[in-house]
């Protein structure tokens, strides 16, 4: 099982689970994702803070060209700075509330998702509703790990954001985020499905090898039998 912090919800009588577990069910795996991921992957930081810093620019070659005063683009260029800091600021806040709040727990027989950073929640996906579940993996072990779910759950993306991956069939795709050795997760899950279901569960989250293919690839599916 990989290290968590402390009970973040005082209700919560086991961390991450709305109670306590069933008799015959047990914990594998818990972790949270990574805030500095979160930042960087979900909320684009990175692409924002350039985005801001070619606004800077602009503004000084322009005010240089049009004969402005120099205090009034370092003014206006100041501003500029100040909205992107307080931009960037809030988006590492949320980010830092995703981590916070989220909790991934894969016990032997489910996924339960706590998330949510102004109303948490607690999402329980046993494996009887998962058809196949996708890792990508970047080449720093870092990654995300897809669920496709059997048809007929009406999830909301609103709720879920940003812990999915877009829709697959029409149907919703909660996803795990932005973990750190998103591998080790991958492998347990692999092997609780198969140990849970039916043997013909092809086990192909352990067997992938995303640093092949680049930054960020996306593994073959673990195929749930029906």
């Amino acid at each position: 099982m990989s290290e968590t912090g402390g009970p973040e919800h005082d209700y919560e009588p086991v961390p991450g689970l709305p109670g306590r577990l069933p008799e015959g069910e047990h914990i594998l795996w818990q972790g949270a994702p990574s805030s500095a991921q979160v930042s960087r992957q979900i909320m684009k930081t990175r692409w924002i803070a350039g985005y801001f810093g070619v606004l800077v620019l602009w503004n000084i070659t322009a005010g240089i060209y049009d004969g402005r005063l120099p205090s009034e683009i370092l003014f206006s260029s100041g501003a500029l700075a100040i909205l992107s800091t307080i931009a960037i600021g809030l988006l590492e806040a949320f980010a830092w509330g995703v981590q916070k709040t989220t909790l991934y727990t894969i016990t032997n027989r489910r996924i339960v998702m706590r998330i949510g950073v102004a109303l948490s929640a607690t999402f329980n996906l046993p494996f009887t509703r998962i058809l196949s579940a996708d890792m990508r993996e970047d080449t720093n072990g870092n990654g995300d790990i897809a669920l496709t779910l059997k048809p007929g759950d009406r999830l909301s993306w609103l709720v879920f954001w940003p812990h999915v991956r877009g829709f697959k069939k029409g149907a919703l795709m909660p996803q795990m985020i932005c973990l750190k050795d998103v591998a080790v997760a991958a492998n347990v899950l692999s092997s609780a499905l198969a140990v849970s279901r039916t043997p013909r569960i092809a086990q192909r989250l352990a067997s992938a090898s995303p640093k092949q293919a680049g930054p960020v690839s996306s593994a073959p599916a673990i195929e749930a039998a029906e």
